[in-house]
């Protein structure tokens, strides 16, 4: 999970303020020490340390903090607002788009960052919303480069320009956009070649093509695992190319957090995007505010939300709403499973609960369990679903030998159900979301739901 490592210490070093009825300068300076150790573990650059801790002891101690009625969340609160503006804000996440007809995005980095998927992912976001994405195959060194690019473009219905790998990256780039304004699309992706390391006839072709076809955005793509590295890299590229924005890949493996902490504050230039995971959907909006609530455990909420939207068809979310209190059928379960697992499944889906992370640490959702619910509940007929009070034991030896799963397992995951069930009359009316964070709370807890 992306910055556990970083936000397990942190939350250790915050309970203990919370904990305390009054704080003084000594256990200030105590606590912040731990936060400054905290972070060079997690290789943020040094001076942004330094900096960072520096601006919140001036405003706990000048703020009179320490003499308020709750010291220790107000101390949160700060760390919180300058980890937020440490990571710039979402004004400067958003993208830049022409003023003319093609938006040309330039893709920028070293070998390996993972440019030419991102690059896809890019664009099969943005065709979600309404755009219409041209691919322009402009690395002509990498092997099967072009053909990557290929198969990915079919992946999402999204066209690509190539000229095999014979032709100038700079021509290449020129005629995708003639191609563009010409085919009727209204947005160009180029993606670049890389190397393994920033040498000067890289930044030279690039300084050519982004001459020729004038981007609106330059996006440095980076691996969020490489730590102060990606920081060193993103510095190289903005001082040659002048970057509009980074990409974080590889995000949801960075358990300590480094890259994204440091490089706004070293660059200037703003994260845009991070990728969390393989799936061409696996690309995310980076909102330095939900970022920071996440590291400090108070969850991610709006994030979860706009996953929802985006996962959740419209015929699924309507028949859901529908549904009265205690009309949440077996078919209903298997359906609000089905959505969950379009959204990344349970255990991302838990981390962006607030105080979760800390429930759910070494009591993570077993996801294979999730797959043998899903076969018990095919495994019965429509009335049964429906009626699952008539589930006999013959009825019950047939599942679980349709299902490949035990007598125990189906009787464990019918009492979850059966609270499920009782718990969705709960939400209907006053107090309903209150008493669904506690459900949730517990779920995390571990629950007899088979989870």
């Amino acid at each position: 999970m992306a910055f556990e490592s970083l936000s397990d210490k942190l939350q250790n070093v915050f309970k203990k303020l919370r904990d305390k009825g009054t704080l003084t300068e000594q256990d200030l300076k105590e606590a912040m020490r731990q936060v400054r150790m905290a972070l060079l573990e997690a290789d943020v650059n040094y001076k942004v340390v330094k900096d960072f801790c520096k601006r919140v002891t001036d405003k706990a101690i000048g703020s009179q903090v320490l003499t308020s009625l709750t010291p220790g969340q107000q101390v949160i609160k700060i760390v919180d607002e300058e980890m937020t503006d440490l990571m710039g804000s979402d004004n400067d996440s958003s993208l830049i788009y022409g003023s003319t007809v093609p938006t040309v995005f330039m893709m920028v980095g070293l070998q390996g960052a993972g440019k030419t998927t991102m690059s896809a992912k890019l664009a099969n976001m943005l065709k979600k919303k309404g755009k219409k994405p041209l691919l322009a195959a402009c690395d002509v060194y990498r092997p099967a480069a072009v053909k990557q690019l290929q198969v990915l473009g079919d992946q999402i219905d999204v066209p690509v320009f190539e000229m095999g790998t014979e032709v100038s990256p700079v021509v290449i780039a020129e005629k995708a956009v003639e191609k563009a304004r010409n085919s009727g699309c209204n947005l160009v992706i180029i993606d670049t070649a890389g190397r393994s390391e920033i040498n000067e006839d890289l930044m030279q072709e690039l300084e050519d093509i982004k001459k020729a076809v004038e981007p609106s955005e330059i996006l440095l793509t980076v691996d969020a695992m490489t730590g102060q590295r990606a920081v060193d890299v993103a510095q190289g590229f903005d001082q040659r190319l002048d970057i509009t924005g980074v990409i974080l890949t590889k995000l949801d493996g960075d358990t300590r957090g480094g890259a994204a902490l440091s490089i706004r504050a070293v660059t200037g230039k703003p994260i845009k995007f991070s990728g969390v995971g393989e799936k061409i959907g696996d690309i995310e909006e980076f909102h330095p505010d939900r970022m920071a609530s996440r590291i400090l455990g108070m969850g991610d909420v709006l994030t979860l939300i706009d996953k929802a939207q985006e996962s959740m068809d419209t015929e699924t979310a309507k028949k859901l709403s529908e549904k009265k209190p205690g009309e949440f059928t077996l078919d209903d379960y298997l359906l609000s499973m089905q959505q969950m697992k379009k959204m990344g499944g349970m255990n991302s889906i838990l981390k962006m609960f607030p105080g979760m992370n800390q429930l759910t640490k070494g009591q993570e959702v077993d996801e294979s369990s999730i797959k043998r619910i899903e076969a018990m509940i095919l495994s019965m007929t429509p009335r049964e679903r429906r009626r699952p009070q008539i589930l006999d034991m013959s009825r019950k030896r047939r599942i679980v030998r349709g299902s490949g799963t035990s007598i125990q397992e189906l009787n464990r995951f019918l009492k979850g159900y059966e609270q499920v069930k009782q718990m969705s009359k709960q939400f209907n009316g006053k107090g309903g979301k209150r008493r669904m964070m506690n459900m949730l709370g517990k779920l995390g807890g571990g629950s007899p739901m088979g989870f």
